[in-house]
């Protein structure tokens, strides 16, 4: 997976955050505490298409023409885990400490059953395979 600058995880961050695909200019004008010109946000679409994190997703009718709209390839849960098991890779003990984290920190009863149930689960089948 790719490494993504601080702003296109930004323009990823707010495609998440509308839950709908947008224009560049609606991406522009949504970012109201950056000052991006159309020219740059322009050159982020065109490096997380390249990256393949959003992908063109149809059209739509800005005033007299049309303008292409755009979505996250994934979605940010998607791209956490993704993000995990790349580190994974260099760090045996990542996801492990994460999932003690989130197990200390959840209190939802039926989460944590779950969680249980899919860990028990994941044991069966490796057991059924050896």
């Amino acid at each position: 997976m790719k490494k993504l600058t601080n702003s296109e995880r930004e323009v990823l961050d707010l495609l998440w955050d509308v839950g709908e695909p947008l224009t560049s200019s609606e991406m522009v004008k949504m970012c109201v505490d950056r000052t991006w010109k159309p020219s740059y946000i322009h050159i982020m679409i065109k490096s997380l298409l390249d990256k393949e994190m959003i992908k063109m997703a149809g059209f739509k009718k800005t005033t007299k023409n049309y303008a292409r709209i755009f979505e996250p390839t994934m979605t940010r849960e998607q791209w956490s885990l993704q993000q995990v098991k790349q580190e994974k890779r260099d760090s045996g003990e990542l996801l492990k400490e994460m999932l003690v984290s989130i197990l200390q920190e959840e209190t939802d009863e039926k989460i944590l059953d779950e969680l249980s149930k899919a860990i028990t689960k994941r044991k069966t089948e490796l057991h059924n395979a050896s």
